[in-house]
């Protein structure tokens, strides 16, 4: 039976992915976004789009809808260091207004979208949902009092939600990919220098514990993020996540790849040589950060299909490309 959802954040990055794959199953899909860090023509075509603030969601969220999937948040690590108060306000304060939203609907369905920046620096790996949460900056600060929050709703007011931490997120959906500006993911800036946009990739540190000596990170491919927000509302509707119950569930793939077997497979994928600058290590940088999934798999019936690094970098490569021919 066709579903109708509200997409918050539907014209970003995961959003946008999200928000094609529930119209390709017949679903009913809104996209609210502000544009702020979004992209109007990212909104995928059979959306109905509303240009505006997740604040101000009780002006279009009625009855009528099933469930929301709630995207909108700034994410860059080093602008909430330097403005906690952009962060506060948005993530929070945005989160805020649209549980009031929901409850006054009577819509009780919520997937939201959070972080593995809620944990900080793991103290064992892989990293399961009962790891310490001590997230060393304000935007993961945002993201775990947004949980709380969610918590707190889905006890008291009968809300069913489903939290998604995800860890590194890459590659593209066709002509939906990834545009942060300023970049700071490793997949892209590397493609950026097989592109000529930029002269070297920074190595920040190889003297880590590693078996090359560089920071290993769990890569998930943004379809297979996709997926398993679609297999959260369906968890939730069969009650398998019912009323009251909010559940959090790590993302990922499960096994990790070092900043130089990325660079080395972007390499591979492209065919262009990457020249390197061995760099300083970053301060709070972890040297590993790996998932278990094994909540999303038992709970939800997840299991990442593209775990290849491979087909994640020939699809991002894919979606520079016609991002370049396009003169962007």
């Amino acid at each position: 039976m066709t579903q109708r959802y509200l997409v918050t954040g539907g014209a970003g990055y995961v959003g946008s992915v999200v928000a094609a794959h529930l119209l390709e199953r017949g679903d009913r899909v809104t996209v609210l976004d502000d544009l702020s860090t979004g992209f109007a023509e990212a909104v995928p075509e059979g959306a109905e789009f509303i240009e505006g603030r997740v604040q101000d969601a009780a002006k279009w969220l009625d009855g009528s809808y099933d469930g929301v999937l709630h995207f909108a948040a700034f994410s860059q690590v080093g602008e909430s260091v330097a403005e906690p108060e952009k962060y506060w306000d948005n993530n929070v304060g945005g989160t805020m207004a649209l549980l009031a939203a929901l409850r006054a609907a009577g819509v009780r369905k919520l997937v939201f979208s959070s972080t593995a920046a809620t944990y900080g620096e793991p103290e064992t790996v892989p990293i399961t949902e009962s790891a310490p949460t001590a997230p060393t900056s304000p935007y993961g600060a945002s993201k775990l009092a947004v949980d709380h929050m969610i918590g707190g709703e889905c006890a008291a007011h009968g809300l069913a939600a489903v939290s998604l931490r995800y860890f590194n997120v890459a590659g593209a959906y066709g002509s939906l990919g990834e545009r942060h500006e300023p970049e700071s993911h490793l997949i892209p800036l590397v493609l950026q220098v097989a592109q000529g946009r930029r002269e070297a990739i920074s190595v920040y540190g190889e003297d880590y514990p590693t078996p090359d000596g560089t920071c290993v990170r769990d890569y998930i491919h943004v379809a297979d993020l996709a997926e398993a927000h679609l297999l959260a509302l369906d968890a939730m509707g069969r009650d398998a996540v019912p009323a009251g119950e909010h559940l959090v569930c790590n993302l990922g793939n499960g096994s990790g790849f070092s900043v130089r077997e990325v660079v080395e497979t972007v390499r591979q994928v492209t065919g262009h040589p990457i020249p390197e600058i061995t760099a300083a290590r970053r301060p709070g940088d972890p040297a590993v950060l790996v998932a278990s999934a094994d909540t999303a798999r038992e709970r939800l019936g997840w299991t990442p299909s593209r775990p290849d690094l491979a087909a994640v970098v020939a699809d991002a490569w894919a979606f520079a490309r016609l991002r370049q021919e396009e003169g962007a």
